[in-house]
């Protein structure tokens, strides 16, 4: 019964750390992907309104990878 105990307290307390690290890099890397996009979009040329999309998508991504990225 100790045993059922302690791996139960195993499983649920040291995972947590690591999936919130986990769950960070993983979104690090989406935001890396998504910066990589946009700036992909905007080398291609663009209107007036879209540029400011663009720009307006480009600030909130590095926000978030200002977030995330360590």
């Amino acid at each position: 019964m100790r045993i059922v105990f302690a791996v139960m307290f195993l499983y649920l307390a040291v995972p947590v750390g690591l999936a919130h690290d986990q769950s960070d890099e993983t979104k690090c890397k989406k935001t890396d992907q998504q910066i990589r996009l946009v700036q992909s979009k905007m080398r291609a040329g663009y209107t007036l309104a879209q540029g400011e999309k663009l720009e307006a998508r480009l600030r909130k991504l590095r926000a978030e990878r200002n977030k995330y990225c360590r």
